[in-house]
């Protein structure tokens, strides 16, 4: 039931494929096609091509793929043991809430079944259904976007969908957004009352030069993240390809390639969306470049928090104002993480005590008795 709205990965794209050598990433997928469908069990991380743009504005409802596939296919795996299977594509239904409800119960059945989707989409409203994907699984959610806009959609009953849709995450039941993360906003496309709202309610923030300048600021906050919903208007236009809108500023190739590995890294992160693609042949390399880097994140995944004990860590304790902060540093990778302390109340959202990831640079803040940000962000939105 829940794969029934995907059709068959595109005859054009299977038989270039099949003229690829055993050694190419093609030969490696299992691909969903018109005789077949893949065996699910054995699967860990599952393509998905939406063809939905009209959240964006434009009139065009469907955007190609195939060169996509063409460019992902065509790459060379590393030392890979992760299974991945392509399961073909969503196409736009009669409204774009059909093709949400379509997106959503996909993601839902594979997340249900321990399977990464990567979902390849036209407008980045399509975060809204994989974000509604958890519902079935009960469990706060963390997002990260990276994108240039916050997409708060500053109250205008006209924005786009694309421009709107964290709007709808915030306000719709049930409200399952525990964090929301955005790496490399550009001040410019946001108004200050959307910055200020991100204070308000706690969320975090990092401007394209802060990212820029330190890209490992990236990593707890990715670290920390179910979903990722990655935006390609947040990559200048001479990196991506995209002339349709032309972007003068945003991340390079390295960049955004890097962020994509970090997630990828991340041993919370169970799903990942890639938008705003315009069906561009000059779009399709760094989108496949940026897929291939997020596969082989998790390729070298840990397993460490949330999935392995504390005994493994080192703890450190740091007496600050009255109080101590705890850390634990990974004996495995050096990766450091920050207590947050259960508080009871009866809006406590998290019910007990958790580690959120920090970096090495803000334990050093804390024994130079600076509060770390995140940590005191994390602890307001436990509470409120």
């Amino acid at each position: 039931m829940e794969f029934d709205f995907l059709s068959p990965v595109e005859e054009e794209v299977l038989d270039f494929v099949g003229k690829f050598s055993s050694q190419h990433l093609g030969s490696k997928v299992t691909f969903h096609s018109r005789k077949d469908f893949p065996d699910l069990d054995k699967i860990r991380i599952a393509i998905i091509g939406v063809y939905e743009n009209r959240g964006s504005g434009s009139v065009q409802a469907e955007t190609d793929l195939f060169h996509f596939r063409k460019e992902l296919y065509s790459l060379f795996p590393g030392n890979w043991g992760v299974s991945i299977a392509d399961l073909g594509n969503i196409h736009a239904g009669e409204s774009a809430s059909d093709t949400y409800y379509a997106l959503q119960k996909a993601c839902a059945g594979l997340l249900k079944r321990r399977i990464m989707p990567i979902v390849i989409g036209g407008s980045q409203d399509l975060t809204y259904p994989m974000y509604r994907a958890y519902d079935e699984l009960e469990q706060m959610v963390n997002l990260t976007a990276i994108d240039s806009r916050f997409d708060f959609g500053k109250g205008d009953q006209d924005a786009a969908p694309a421009h709107s849709y964290l709007s709808k995450i915030i306000v719709d039941e049930p409200n399952n957004l525990f964090n929301y993360g955005n790496l490399g906003y550009q001040t410019y496309y946001n108004s200050q009352e959307e910055i200020d709202l991100i204070d308000k309610l706690f969320f975090e923030a990092y401007r394209l030069g802060e990212i820029s300048n330190h890209i490992a600021l990236a990593e707890p906050v990715l670290r920390d993240t179910d979903l990722v919903s990655l935006d390609l208007m947040a990559v200048k236009s001479s990196a991506s390809g995209n002339m349709a809108h032309f972007v003068p500023n945003g991340f390079d190739g390295k960049e955004i390639c890097a962020l994509a590995r970090y997630a990828g890294i991340s041993d919370k992160v169970s799903s990942f969306g890639l938008f705003g693609h315009h069906g561009s042949r000059h779009e399709a390399p760094l989108m496949a470049q940026v897929i291939w880097y997020f596969i082989e994140g998790v390729q070298y995944r840990s397993n460490e928090y949330p999935f392995g004990s504390r005994e493994s860590y080192l703890k450190y304790t740091v007496a600050s104002e009255g109080e101590e902060i705890v850390f634990y540093k990974s004996d495995k990778t050096d990766r450091w993480w920050i207590e947050i302390p259960f508080v009871a109340t009866l809006n406590n959202k998290l019910r007990r005590s958790t580690l959120l990831p920090c970096s090495y640079e803000e334990y050093l803040c804390a024994c130079n008795q600076e509060m770390p940000e995140r940590w005191w962000k994390a602890q307001r939105r436990n509470i409120v």
